[in-house]
């Protein structure tokens, strides 16, 4: 693997750990379960705590995007870059609430995945499938588009 892909995946990792943490305490400071949170989608939290969370998934998505900008300057090995990170991210944050809190219990087990542009609630099966698509796609982009 390239020093390059590494670095990435390091860094995904460490925000797919940190996000992991984050929500475990918003679940322990709002006293809400997982599900709860999934819940908060359907006007069972304060709106103003929805809007909150939907600006730091904006914000993650921003980091993603800086850092494919900052490292490549071809858009298709940009785009990899993004893809790359947000799938380690993604599947990272699956496994810090595992380890965690025991969360999810398994991979039908429904989640709110993204708030953005409006919720998208599905089984954790599916971005784990996504995110995998993701990596062999973004890993077929380095190896065929060179820098």
């Amino acid at each position: 693997m390239p020093r390059k892909l590494i670095i990435l995946t390091v860094f995904g990792a460490a925000m797919g750990w940190w996000e992991g943490v984050v929500v475990v305490y918003i679940r322990k400071i709002l006293q809400l379960s997982i599900p709860d949170l999934t819940r908060m989608v359907m006007g069972q939290v304060p709106r103003d705590l929805l809007s909150i969370e939907m600006t730091r998934e904006a914000a993650t998505i921003i980091m993603l995007v800086a850092v494919a900008l900052m490292l490549e300057k071809n858009w298709w090995r940009r785009l990899a870059v993004f893809l790359w990170v947000f799938a380690v991210w993604d599947l990272v944050y699956y496994a810090a609430l595992k380890v965690l809190i025991g969360w999810p219990p398994s991979f039908a087990t429904i989640d709110c995945l993204f708030l953005i542009p409006a919720p998208w609630i599905a089984p954790v099966w599916v971005p784990v499938l996504t995110m995998a698509g993701f990596l062999v796609f973004s890993g077929w982009l380095f190896l065929k588009i060179k820098e």
